[in-house]
């Protein structure tokens, strides 16, 4: 070795001429036609020749590329095949479980578990907060330090919105220690009250008198009608508002008058069969004389043409209509969100003397227990009889009549 110089090295380089030049004990200096200049190793392992890239010049000058030579030659004298240990770090680095890699296999395996609308949020709240930070770190290498600066991030937005996310990682981190990508979890001894302080008080459930009812009734005209009679539908069904902007017109059955929620779209993963009242189904009537043909009885109707291709509405339209609906309310009525309208309905429902039981099964709540286990009755017909008794309810709201129906009492 030291059969080169820094001076005959530049002058290569100026020269452009291809050249491969030993220095002495295996490294070599080669200039490709390209004007591409790189250090070499020739060694034997296994009694054949073997050729190892140390790096560019002058990136790694002559002295430094000495010290490389060197240190992979007392490798090669230990018995390693330093060229094949390097392809083998190579492939294991460009293969390596980055965090995005290991949240897509977390979504993938979790897909029959969780409901859609969870695990859309939950990959909104990676994408919105996480990947930009750690996606394409290597899931092992992520620290706890990293972890803590995302929830603070996230708290900025919402204190809710980082407990979320703080959630969502861990389960990610659970995921990847059960799959033996990681050993350990960085959020392990990491808490959401140690970051962002002590849990906010829950909100509580809003149950809407017969006069907010009232109120609200008068205010859906300054909506759009398809979001009106979503309101609507919600309010009167108890459904859950993904499974409504999920639905598709094959699953409604006018004949019978009855909508099927599907296992895809039902957050029980049970199909659940939803009896829908004359005024209700004349509602989903309505709506598909609006849909254009789509598929969806909530389409995208800015975007649906017939060639475009088609799309469900999102929850958020309606969150957004809801926000619009409460100015137009003022003081008439509290903010409420889909799900209180779900409260709603199934508060009345226990108000108009429907058993626990019927009350129940119409919000599509598993009852659990040894009642989940032996009565297999979905009780539709009992159910047709209380929705159709809250649908008269609303009814009598909206024109302002007296309801004198009699509340049902259980025999």
């Amino acid at each position: 070795m030291g059969k080169l110089t820094d001076v005959q090295l530049r002058n290569w380089m100026k020269a452009g001429k291809p050249v491969a030049i030993a220095d002495g004990e295996g490294l070599t200096f080669t200039l490709s036609a390209k004007g591409t200049a790189a250090w070499t190793l020739r060694y034997r392992a296994a009694g054949k020749p073997k050729e190892l890239t140390l790096g560019r010049y002058p990136d790694i000058s002559l002295t430094k590329a000495r010290e490389i030579a060197a240190a992979r030659r007392a490798e090669v004298q230990q018995g390693i095949d330093v060229a094949a240990a390097k392809r083998k770090a190579d492939y294991a680095t460009a293969n390596a479980w980055t965090f995005r890699k290991l949240a897509e296999d977390y979504f993938e395996k979790a897909a029959d578990r969780l409901a859609e609308n969870t695990l859309q949020a939950r990959k909104q709240q990676l994408r919105d907060y996480v990947h930009s930070k750690i996606g394409n770190i290597a899931a092992a290498d992520v620290s706890p330090v990293e972890i803590v600066a995302i929830v603070e991030a996230a708290s900025v937005k919402s204190l809710h919105v980082a407990r979320l996310v703080l959630i969502v990682i861990r389960e990610v981190f659970a995921h990847g220690i059960a799959r033996h990508v990681v050993t350990q979890n960085p959020c392990a001894h990491i808490t959401a009250k140690a970051i962002i302080g002590g849990t906010t008080q829950q909100r509580e459930r809003v149950m809407l008198t017969d006069a907010e009812i009232g109120e609200v009734f008068k205010a859906l005209p300054t909506l759009s009608r398809p979001n009106a009679l979503m309101v609507r539908i919600m309010l009167a069904t108890g459904t859950r508002i993904g499974e409504l902007v999920q639905a598709e017109w094959k699953n409604v059955n006018f004949e019978a008058a009855e909508w099927t929620i599907p296992v895809e779209h039902s957050k029980t993963k049970k199909s659940f069969l939803i009896p829908l009242s004359p005024m209700v189904a004349g509602w989903f009537a309505e709506l598909q004389a609006m849909a254009f043909g789509s598929r969806y009885v909530m389409p995208i109707r800015t975007r649906f043409d017939g060639r475009e291709g088609d799309a469900h509405m999102e929850a958020v339209t309606l969150n957004a209509a809801l926000n619009t609906l409460a100015k137009t309310l003022g003081g008439k009525c509290r903010r409420f969100t889909p799900h209180d309208l779900r409260s709603t309905m199934r508060s009345h429902l226990g108000a108009l003397g429907v058993d626990v039981l019927i009350a129940e099964r119409c919000l599509n709540h598993s009852l659990g227990g040894l009642v989940a286990i032996y009565d297999k009755h979905d009780y539709l017909t009992e159910r047709r009889r209380a929705l159709e008794l809250w649908a008269a309810k609303l009814a009598s709201i909206e024109c302002g009549a007296a309801f004198n129906v009699v509340p049902l009492k259980r025999a």
